[in-house]
């Protein structure tokens, strides 16, 4: 296995909207689990989404109604709508295998102007 790619962070005004990619290696199917988290300065790395391998999905209760988690064969995407100053964070993806080892990405910057 190798280290998951996250793409698509960058600034965008209060209000709008941003898809964040997480690529894997050969499937998503090869992972038990795929989840985002977050992290801002001065603050703890915390949880954001996730995707079970059977399509439920869970979502930290600041993003609930915002955000969306979906995959397609390679890659799994976070679809962030009515961004807030506060979603201003590193954003990484996590993929844990079927053995239960955890593979980070290195983050993708997202900015939200107010």
């Amino acid at each position: 296995q190798v280290q998951p790619v996250e793409s698509g962070g960058g600034l965008v005004q209060a209000g709008g909207s941003l898809r964040l990619s997480c690529a894997v290696s050969g499937s998503t199917a090869n992972f038990r689990r795929i989840a985002w988290y977050r992290q801002a300065p001065g603050n703890q790395r915390g949880f954001v989404a996730q995707l079970n391998a059977d399509g439920t999905t869970v979502y930290a209760d600041s993003v609930k109604g915002r955000f969306t988690i979906s995959r397609d064969k390679n890659t799994v995407y976070l679809q962030m709508n009515s961004l807030k100053p506060e979603d201003t964070a590193v954003y990484s993806c996590k993929a844990s295998a079927y053995d239960f080892v955890d593979y980070w990405g290195q983050g993708t910057q997202v900015t939200v102007s107010s």
